[in-house]
Formats: C-alpha cells, sequence, structure tokens
C-alpha cells in the first residue's frame, strides 16, 4: 500500500511517500481501505518526538481516518465488505476494568491511532471493529474526518465532564483550530452564549459565522480576560475551553466565582505557572478529558450526520503532500480542519 511514514524525528522533511506492507485483520478485526484523513497538531508532536516517546519505526502519522470495509476477520458480524465507516481513534484494550465500566478513554492500555501506534496516512488500517462508525451513504468521508476526533472529544470535555447547561456563557480560547471550531458548535447546541478569543478578524469572522456571540480579538486586547469581563456586563464567563495551557493563568481570570476550566490539551506548552490565588479564592474547577467513550463518539457522530453538528473544512491535500499539510497546520493558517485526500 501507500503511505506517508517517518522513519527518524524530525521536520517535515522526514515524511516519505512510500510503499508498506499492507495489514491483515486479526479475530475481531476490520481491513479498512482509507478514502480520507485528517490532520491534527498531534501529528506535528508526534513527527518531531519528545523525550520517553517510543515508537515502532517507521511510524505513520493519522487519527481521523474514513473509508469502506475491504476485509473482515472472524468473528465479524455487524459489517460486511463495502461498509462505508468512520475510525474512533480512542483504542482502549476493551479488557481492563476501565473498559469493562465503559470509560475505555480512561484505558489502563490506552493507545491513540496515530500518536503510540501506526495511523491513517495510507492505504489501509486494520482496526478492532468496536472503532468503526457507520456511515451513511451519502455522507462525505472528509467532512467525517473532519468530525470524528475533534468532536467527540469537544462532546466529552463540554457534556459529560464539563456539564455545559443551556443559558451559561463558554468562553474558547482560539478560533481557528479544529476542537475549538467544534466547541463553538456543541456549545451553541447546548444552548449555551458564545465568547471567542482569536487572532485576527479573518478567523473571528469565521467564528461568527458557526454561531460565536462576542468577538474578542487578542491582537488588539493583550489582556482578553478584561475584554471578556466587560462584554459580559462584569460578571465573567461560566466555562473557559482553554486548550493552549500557556494561557491558563488569563482563563481563570476570566472565569466568574464557581467556574470550570475545560482542557484536553496543550497546543502552546505543558509547563506553566498559574496564581493558586484564583483558583481557591474564586472557588473555580480545572476539568481535564482526553478523547471520549465509545458511546460518546456514537452520539455526537449522529449528531454530525443528522446535520446538528457541521464539521468545518479548511483544505484537502493529496497524500503524498502531507508534508506541506502540516505545515499549514503548523503555522496555524488554518480554520477547521485539513484533511488528506486518499485516492
Amino acid at each position: 500500500m501507500k503511505t506517508i511514514l517517518f522513519r527518524q524525528h524530525g521536520g517535515p522533511e522526514v515524511l516519505e511517500y512510500t510503499d508498506f506492507p499492507t495489514p491483515e485483520p486479526k479475530t475481531g478485526e476490520v481491513l479498512v481501505r482509507l478514502r480520507a484523513a485528517a490532520l491534527n497538531r498531534m501529528d506535528v508532536f508526534v513527527r518531531n518526538g519528545w523525550p520517553g516517546l517510543k515508537l515502532e519505526l517507521p511510524h505513520i502519522n493519522g487519527a481521523d481516518g474514513a473509508g469502506e470495509i475491504a476485509a473482515l476477520g472472524s468473528d465479524i458480524s455487524d459489517f460486511k465488505i463495502g461498509d462505508r465507516v468512520a475510525i474512533n481513534a480512542n483504542l482502549g484494550c476493551g479488557k481492563c476494568d476501565f473498559c469493562l465500566n465503559k470509560q475505555d478513554n480512561m484505558c489502563r492500555d490506552w493507545h491513540l491511532l496515530g500518536e503510540t501506534i501506526r495511523g491513517t496516512y495510507a492505504e489501509f488500517i486494520c482496526l478492532p471493529v468496536r472503532q468503526l462508525y457507520k456511515l451513511p451513504e451519502n455522507f462525505d468521508y472528509h467532512s467525517s474526518v473532519a468530525a470524528a476526533l475533534v468532536y467527540q472529544t469537544a462532546w466529552h470535555s463540554m457534556v459529560r465532564r464539563g456539564g455545559v447547561n443551556a443559558g451559561e456563557t463558554v468562553a474558547i480560547v482560539g478560533a481557528g483550530g479544529g476542537v475549538n471550531s467544534a466547541s463553538i458548535q456543541v456549545a451553541k447546541y447546548l444552548g449555551a452564549r458564545v465568547v471567542v478569543v482569536g487572532s485576527n478578524p479573518e478567523k473571528l469572522a469565521q467564528a461568527e459565522s458557526l454561531g460565536a456571540d462576542i468577538l474578542i480579538d487578542r491582537s488588539k486586547e493583550a489582556d482578553w480576560s478584561k475584554a471578556i469581563f466587560f462584554a459580559t456586563e462584569k460578571r465573567g464567563v461560566d466555562v473557559v475551553v482553554d486548550n493552549v495551557g500557556s494561557t491558563f493563568p488569563l482563563s481563570l481570570r476570566a472565569l466568574r466565582k464557581g467556574g470550570r476550566l475545560l482542557t484536553v490539551g496543550n497546543s502552546a506548552a505543558p509547563r506553566f505557572e498559574i496564581d493558586n490565588r484564583f483558583i481557591f479564592a474564586k472557588h473555580l474547577s480545572i476539568i481535564g478529558s482526553t478523547m471520549s467513550t465509545l458511546a460518546d463518539f456514537s452520539e455526537v457522530m449522529d449528531l454530525v450526520v443528522a446535520g446538528k453538528l457541521k464539521p468545518v473544512l479548511d483544505k484537502t491535500f493529496p497524500l503524498k503532500e502531507a508534508a506541506a499539510a502540516q505545515e499549514r497546520l503548523w503555522r496555524g493558517d488554518n480554520f477547521g480542519k485539513i484533511t488528506l485526500d486518499i485516492p
């Protein structure tokens, strides 16, 4: 099969478009002929490498993927060859106490497709059948890969962990990333008022088109927590979605008393200082989560295919141009998801 892989960590130059053995499905697995994949910042982090990361090299990037079932392992009854499917990249073992309690995103042997095991920048991939979501005949593959990881992540964080309610005000730090554009739509679906802190007027205009109610340009408002304070009649917001990390100090200031800071990542830096006085004096909660459960994935994908949540597509590149696609993502030029076409 054709794939994009790297044999050593480094910049975009380490990515190769080459041949790699096609995997074969084992018991309980299916072989998917991929037609589309989507990029996440995690792809670049993994390609660059970090201390302690152990990969079987060569490694294939990619968490999101969609295509048709090409072959079935034994003991498969719910799917057939030719079924159109989207992939859930959240890989639980299916056997530990967390998985058996339907908390597979907390699995004791948890993996993320494309991070610790080979991913979707390829023509084929083998996965346990529980990782598949059956797509309607007319649903676009690129829309499904633009939704799969980011919508389940936003849904689990905001609904299951954060308990966002109708009538609350939610601030989202960043306008252009996949999880952030998903979070805008999920918050609006839940009936919340949405504040978006963006880096430029163009991205803020796009956020407004998704339903954002209050727009704050951080290039003009360095202390955007103060801007949020005045935009909310000096009340602050109930919830901040902050997946940047280094912006936590401003996010904590922007919260009202009893507010919640939700985080699923740290796109800027994993280590930073915060002032603990904001947390205890304002009765704040910092709530983390990773991906979602299998049940959450099916629930949010049902909303996506029903058109109640609409994935935001940025630009599509051919598979062989994955390096250029990653560069666009890393520069932050995108609004929504960058996808790869796998012909």
